[in-house]
Order: structure tokens, then C-alpha cells, then sequence
């Protein structure tokens, strides 16, 4: 299992929210290329960007801090928040992002997945599905909708998605470790989707707890806040992940 290394973005500085909500911002550094170097030579294979500002207001908002990052670093990074519309994801592209995450729009028009899957190809389109008591969670979760989330995932494999980002909001930066059950049942559900966690990986044991799920379709987990408060590090988690 993989270790990707989470960049949020508000106003081009690195931060990270307390259960996505926006009045409990930790700034982390005013450099997220200097960040995101800083990860790449810790060994990550890819780096998770997430455009909060564009997350909250439909279109990606931090161009500058996102080519920064792009230009600096050679490995990939993929870009979640505010991507929309198919000219969004081709925005994001033209910056340098290798791949996009769509969340809000494939919740309220789950057939759009279809029309980004041929426009860029099954390898640059992934699916984030962010959930808050099993319903799907979208605006940058704002608002919580009556969308059940593996539901929501099978009906995007449908429509050609094969890698999903599944974040449980309730262990989002609340160092209460992985939904794993959750995580399982997803994993389950979706034998031939690729599937990230992101969420609650606080720990090594956490890590581990994950790999020991047993599920060969579990790709890798994303790290924010345990990484930036230096509760572990990412050789650690590394280690525990059996990379």
C-alpha cells in the first residue's frame, strides 16, 4: 500500500481543516512548493492536492500555488476541489496536474463521470467520495446530501471511473485512526476499482491496521495533519505499509 502526502490549499498556503470545516484552518506553511519538495524527497510517489477555495466556490481558484508546486516537483500530482466542468479539468491539466479528483459534480450528475472518463481517459479521472455518516458530503463539505456512498460509487464504476478516494469526515484530521469497516466494505464492493483511504491515518499502527484489511484493490492512504503535527513520519508509515 502506497503513502500519499495531502496538500490542502486556502489562499495559496498549505493548511489543513478539522473535519473540513473551514473556521478550524492550521496554517502549515505559506510555500506549498517548497512543501511539496520536501515530500518528494522523502520518497512519496505522488502528491494529493486539494483546492479548498475551489472546492467552496465551484472552480479551481489557487492556479498560481498548484503550477508552483507542479513546476518544482517530477513526480505526479493530482488535484481535487472545484473541477466541475470538463474546461476545469483541462485548466488543472494545462498547470501540470497528471490526474483530477471530481467530487461534487458526480454526486449531483453522476452520468458527467462518463463524459470526463472519454474526454481524458480512465487514467486521469478519479472519483472522490467524501462521506459523513455513509452520505455523500460535497461543496467542500458544506452540505451533507441523502446520497449513500458506496451506492454512488458502484453507479460511477458504471459510468467508467476504476480509482476512488474514499474520505470518511469524521476521522479527517481527528486522529481517531481509519474507518476501517468501512473501508473493507467498500474495498468489497468494488473488486476491480482501485481505492484510497483518506482519513485517520495517524500512526504506523494505523497503516498497518489498513494493509491488514487483506483487500489487494487498496492502493494507498492519504496523510495530512499526523504528517504536519509530527505525531509519525512518512518513512514510518512507509515501513508499515509494507512498501
Amino acid at each position: 500500500m502506497k503513502i500519499f502526502p495531502a496538500i490542502d490549499l486556502i489562499d495559496g498556503q498549505c493548511v489543513r481543516l478539522f473535519q473540513g470545516d473551514y473556521n478550524k484552518k492550521t496554517v502549515y506553511s505559506s510555500s506549498p512548493a517548497d512543501q511539496a519538495a520536501a515530500w518528494e524527497a522523502a520518497g512519496a510517489p505522488l502528491i494529493h492536492l486539494v483546492d479548498l477555495d475551489g472546492a467552496k466556490g465551484g472552480s479551481v481558484t489557487n492556479a498560481n500555488a498548484i503550477r508552483g508546486i507542479c513546476e518544482r516537483v517530477k513526480i505526479p500530482c493530482e488535484l481535487g476541489g472545484g473541477i466541475r466542468k470538463p474546461e476545469d479539468a483541462q485548466r488543472a491539466f494545462d498547470l501540470g496536474i497528471s490526474r483530477v479528483i471530481l467530487g461534487t459534480v458526480v454526486c449531483d450528475h453522476p452520468e458527467m463521470a462518463e463524459t470526463f472518463v472519454k474526454k481524458f481517459g480512465t487514467d486521469r479521472i478519479v472519483a472522490g467520495i467524501d462521506a459523513r455518516g455513509g452520505k455523500v458530503a460535497t461543496r467542500g463539505w458544506l452540505e451533507t446530501s441523502a446520497v449513500d456512498a458506496i451506492e454512488l460509487a458502484k453507479l460511477l464504476f458504471g459510468y467508467g471511473i476504476r480509482r476512488f478516494i474514499f474520505t470518511d469526515i469524521a476521522t479527517d484530521g481527528a486522529m481517531s485512526g481509519p474507518n476501517l469497516p468501512f473501508m473493507r466494505t467498500l474495498c468489497e464492493s468494488l473488486p476491480e476499482a482501485w481505492i484510497i483511504a483518506s482519513g485517520g491515518v495517524t500512526s504506523p499502527d494505523d497503516a498497518k491496521n489498513l494493509v491488514s484489511l487483506g483487500k489487494k484493490n487498496l492502493e494507498g492512504a492519504i496523510v495530512g495533519k499526523a504528517l504536519y503535527d509530527g505525531r509519525t513520519t512518512y518513512a514510518a508509515l512507509v515501513q508499515s505499509a509494507g512498501e
